[in-house]
């Protein structure tokens, strides 16, 4: 059983979704019990939202072009060179050259702002992370499996009243993906079911969770030295995480869809 304080110093990374699924579990159980920890989560998690969603811009004044437009000399004669004279200047020379410098600045914000807002991760290359760093946690804690079986109709109901859906469980062991069993675990937000199959020597995880949008097919990845081959068919997300060579484990999601659709 944690302590008062150690749950208040994995608030930050389950307010960010960074935890697994059975630290998840013990501070959600302590949340639900500790006023004091909810009040604190609650003022985290509103702090993390107005981050991700506040981001900073500038807008150019409507009559930027036409002001910068006034500033730009005519196209000098070739043969013979403006001379500028410092006493000829009108009066209002240096306001209007500190206006344009103004608006010039303002301009490289605007555009340095937009540069980064695209280049925030989007939706998917944050799960992407998330699942590569999940299947690196289950080797590192040697927590594969929560039910260890090769035969999947011990692995699919082991899920039921765990998950609010049921994950299809296939046994591709003729095609060399050994099952070897199943966990539960948390992405995006929620709780999912891993699926682990095995490739030689190379672990598999397959993350199973509910979709609502249409089918798609098949997109790999590769992070970390790590390869993600995701997709989604018949109202799930599939995305699984491996070491092995990217082309396996496009053979594995290939045979895997085939074998669903049966």
């Amino acid at each position: 059983m944690m302590e008062h304080s150690e749950i208040m110093e994995l608030l930050p990374a389950y307010v960010d979704q960074e935890l697994g699924i059975a630290e998840t579990l013990t501070v959600q159980r302590h949340l639900d019990g500790c006023l004091e920890c909810r009040r604190e989560y609650t003022e985290q998690a509103a702090l993390s939202k107005r981050v991700r969603s506040e981001t900073a811009y500038f807008k150019a004044p409507p009559d930027l072009a036409a002001r910068i437009a006034t500033h730009i000399p005519d196209t000098l004669p070739q043969d013979k060179p403006r001379r500028i004279s410092l006493p000829s200047f009108p009066a209002n020379w240096n306001l209007s050259w500190l206006q344009l410098g103004t608006a010039m600045a303002t301009l490289l914000v605007a555009v340095w702002s937009a540069g980064l807002y695209l280049n925030l991760p989007t939706a998917d290359d944050r799960i992407t992370e998330e699942a590569i760093s999940n299947h690196v946690r289950s080797l590192q804690a040697d927590h594969l499996t929560d039910v260890a079986s090769t035969d999947q109709h011990t692995v699919k109901p082991w899920f039921n009243g765990k998950l609010n859906f049921a994950p299809t469980v296939i046994d591709l062991a003729p095609q060399g993906f050994v099952l070897e069993g199943g966990r539960l675990d948390y992405l995006d937000g929620h709780p999912v079911a891993a699926l682990v199959y095995r490739r030689q020597k190379h672990p598999i995880n397959l993350y199973i969770w509910p979709a609502n949008g249409k089918d798609a097919g098949p997109k790999a990845e590769s992070s970390r030295g790590y390869h993600v081959v995701r997709w989604t068919a018949d109202e799930m997300h599939y995305w699984a995480v491996s070491d092995v060579e990217e082309s396996e484990l496009l053979k594995f999601s290939g045979i895997l869809r085939l074998a669903t659709h049966q």
